[in-house]
């Protein structure tokens, strides 16, 4: 009657009204729990036997054992195809589920806060970056640290792994290139990425007593200042060009982090280049002092 051929649509069967029907939509999710699992001979073995198979276990050496290594012991000593879900569902509804331990960290995370910037060195924002060779069809890893003030990328990293040691490393290289000794230290803010919440990156901080602050999840505009350095370096130069070798990606990089830091001009520092704009502010402050001497 409508001109729909028959191939194009499936048609719903009308089934009875069940209890599970009557259930709230978010109870009753996905394919209905089967009443029975089957042996690897064909053999309907019911949940009730399962459940009892389960019991006798935790009442024995096995009572340590959580839900997915009691899974394996049904299946070695049953031959039942019994998978890690179901046992886990069984496990709950007769209440042998092991407590979950707490993690604790070591280093509890220390939330950003409102701070008014007034010089170099107050506040490093550092965050991870992927480029990609094409040739060899595969990604790298460029890991970036920049003073909130003057913008100057104090350090950088890139490399095809990326762990704390050389998050470590990086700011360690920064403040001796970048912090006179006896100067106050500079905050360091970054994201929660598995670098920056290890143990090796804050004993670090508390060796140095550097102040480590990780900003909420899903805030970018918390670390806006190097997401707005690595999206200039997506666009510019990523973007833009197909890498052969890893080799050539990273001599793009380093001389991209040349040209950003001593001769891009940019918009927010009076149209110079952050190393520039640095030295001069330095120069003012210099002299402002001077006068005062005088």
């Amino acid at each position: 009657m409508l001109g729909i051929a028959e191939s194009t649509y499936y048609s719903r069967k009308n089934h009875s009204k069940t209890i599970r029907d009557e259930l709230p939509s978010e109870v009753r999710r996905g394919r209905p729990c089967t009443e029975y699992s089957l042996t690897t001979d064909g053999r309907k073995i019911s949940n009730e036997q399962i459940k009892e198979w389960l019991l006798e276990l935790v009442e024995g050496e096995e009572q340590e054992y959580g839900y997915k290594l009691l899974a394996e012991c049904i299946r070695e000593k049953h031959h039942l195809v019994f998978g890690n879900k179901k046992a886990y569902r069984l496990c709950r509804d007769l209440h042998i589920l092991q407590v979950q331990r707490s993690v604790k960290p070591k280093h509890p995370r220390r939330l950003p806060k409102n701070q008014l910037i007034t010089g170099s060195n107050q506040l490093w924002q550092m965050d991870i970056k992927y480029g990609y060779v094409e040739r060899e069809r595969r990604f790298f890893f460029i890991l970036s640290m920049i003073d909130v003030f003057d913008r100057v990328i104090v350090g950088y990293y890139q490399g095809t792994v990326c762990r704390a040691t050389h998050a470590c490393k990086l700011v360690k290289q920064a403040l001796t290139d970048r912090v006179k000794e006896g100067d106050p230290l500079p905050v360091i803010r970054t994201d929660n990425g598995p670098q920056f919440v290890s143990a090796a990156f804050g004993d670090m901080c508390e060796e140095l007593q550097l102040i480590h602050e990780r900003i909420p999840p899903k805030t970018p505009n918390m670390n806006a200042y190097i997401e707005s350095f690595h999206s200039l370096i997506e666009r510019n130069l990523l973007s833009k060009n197909e890498f052969e070798t890893l080799e050539q990606a990273y001599a793009a990089v380093d001389g991209y982090m040349d040209f950003y830091n001593h001769r891009r001009k940019h918009g927010s520092l009076k149209r110079m280049p952050p190393v520039t704009f640095s030295k001069w502010i330095l120069q003012i402050r210099e002299s402002s002092e001077f006068h005062r001497a005088m």
